[in-house]
């Protein structure tokens, strides 16, 4: 018989993932378990969410939006899952704003929890890669800070995908035009990519996450620290050196 989960906060359930923390060796790393660790079905009643801290709820939120973006940052091929990933995105986008504005509100708390559902729970990796670098980053400054864990990927996700951009060009474009609806008419693909990464910035603040990984306790005496614990996977749009994790962090200050 298959476990039965029922979920009580706003990140994603139906997986087999786990975070390990080893404070003495120097790592917090995520590891993803085989299919019978799987739960067969998750029971969800979104009114288990609404005690949720404010600052816990929208740390959730961008979690799931981290989720989706690290899996729609990869490969080059037009993938049937990106439309899928798209969607969710946008739903993500209208139903947080009403939740961070109410969080009472039902429908948008439903909303979010069956997107989070299938931000993790395979469907979005089929046909695709991914590049999950951004976790590694947020997985750092956690160790390090014990800060958050979705308000860590919050304060680095702009520096990183600013960092990379170039890298993936096609794939920011279409994020700016598809997601945010930007407008391509006279301006160059980055213009158009840039005007992207804005918009995400403004639903950021928005929502109210935190922007800059100085405000969760990365500073100079702790940077190479963090630096350290940071695992650089050779996936994504561009592998990145050890000096390019010191600029990202840096730039994230």
């Amino acid at each position: 018989m298959g476990a039965v989960l029922t979920m009580v906060g706003t990140g994603s359930e139906m997986n087999g993932g786990s975070v390990i923390t080893n404070r003495k060796a120097g790592f917090k790393l995520g590891k993803v378990f085989g299919p019978d660790l799987y739960p067969r079905f998750a029971v969800l009643n979104p009114r288990f969410t609404m005690t949720v801290p404010q600052y816990q709820m929208v740390a959730g939120f961008f979690d799931i939006m981290s989720h989706l973006m690290e899996q729609y940052f990869a490969g080059t091929a037009d993938c049937t899952t990106d439309y899928i990933n798209e969607g969710l995105m946008r739903s993500l986008v209208h139903s947080t704003r009403v939740a961070a504005k109410n969080p009472q509100d039902y429908e948008a708390r439903a909303n979010i929890m069956w997107t989070a559902t299938w931000a993790l729970n395979t469907l979005l990796k089929c046909g695709k890669g991914g590049d999950w670098e951004v976790h590694q980053i947020g997985h750092a400054i956690g160790l390090v800070t014990d800060a958050t864990h979705g308000m860590t990927l919050a304060s680095v996700s702009l520096p990183y995908y600013r960092h990379v951009m170039r890298d993936g060009l096609h794939q920011f474009v279409r994020f700016a035009t598809n997601v945010w609806g930007v407008r391509p008419d006279g301006k160059s693909d980055e213009q158009v990519a840039t005007e992207g990464l804005a918009c995400l910035e403004a639903w950021m603040k928005e929502i109210g996450v935190v922007m800059h990984s100085k405000e969760l306790g990365v500073n100079e005496d702790n940077l190479q620290a963090v630096v350290d614990a940071v695992l650089i996977l050779p996936v994504g749009y561009r592998t990145l050196t050890r000096d390019e994790v010191v600029s990202i962090l840096r730039e994230s200050m």
